[in-house]
């Protein structure tokens, strides 16, 4: 009986070796690139540091295993404390609207109350983050980013886009943002430049869909 207790442990220890990941079939260890690297961001909200240190760049993906790898171990939106932001930018694109890539460009701004945190806005968010590194919008080349801001009163998604005055590009995403999230109601365009010097809820749409 010994003996053949001996024999099935060995067999047992020799078939899990075979099983390690240098073994696996090729097929099992093939990533999907994305067509570009992307950088998630988190803003702190320290009251103590600039708004500068307050935001930091936390790790780039490149491919689709390795975000759902990213997006399964951070906190939901939903989670995050009142006055934090994720934001996922194309690699070397900061979140801010003074970046190069940004300053001629606006936003595609959703507003969410703050009864929808709980059933809107991680499927939101996500659905977002899919359609920028999925590279599913026509005019993807005119992205830059995207941001989440969880706040007290509203919670808000803006997708960042690079030019304003491509009209039929940023027009065109808008729509493509509005089928993909079911969104019956009207979203707006804004200016970069227009946020800057006032309230968002006061700046006035440059598109609306």
């Amino acid at each position: 009986m010994a003996g053949n207790n001996t024999e099935e442990v060995e067999g047992t220890t020799t078939e899990s070796k075979t099983n390690t990941p240098a073994e696996l079939p090729p097929e099992f260890l093939i990533k999907h690139p994305l067509q570009n690297t992307w950088s998630l961001w988190f803003y702190d909200n320290d009251r103590t540091k600039t708004w500068e240190e307050n935001l930091l760049e936390l790790t780039t993906f490149d491919t689709v295993e390795d975000f759902w790898r990213l997006y399964h171990h951070i906190k939901l939106p939903s989670e995050l404390r009142q006055g934090h932001d994720y934001a996922v930018f194309k690699q070397g694109i900061r979140p801010m609207w003074e970046d190069d890539a940004n300053k001629m460009g606006g936003r595609w701004l959703i507003s969410l109350e703050k009864k929808q945190r709980n059933s809107d806005l991680d499927r939101f968010w996500l659905e977002i983050i899919l359609l920028l590194i999925g590279e599913n919008f026509e005019h993807s080349d005119e992205i830059c980013g995207a941001v989440v801001n969880v706040r007290p009163k509203l919670d808000k998604i803006g997708v960042w886009t690079a030019d304003t005055s491509k009209q039929q590009a940023n027009l065109e995403i808008g729509r493509k943002i509005k089928e993909q999230l079911g969104i019956h109601g009207k979203i707006g365009f804004q200016l970069h430049r227009d946020t800057m010097v006032k309230h968002s809820s006061a700046t006035k749409n440059l598109y609306t869909v």
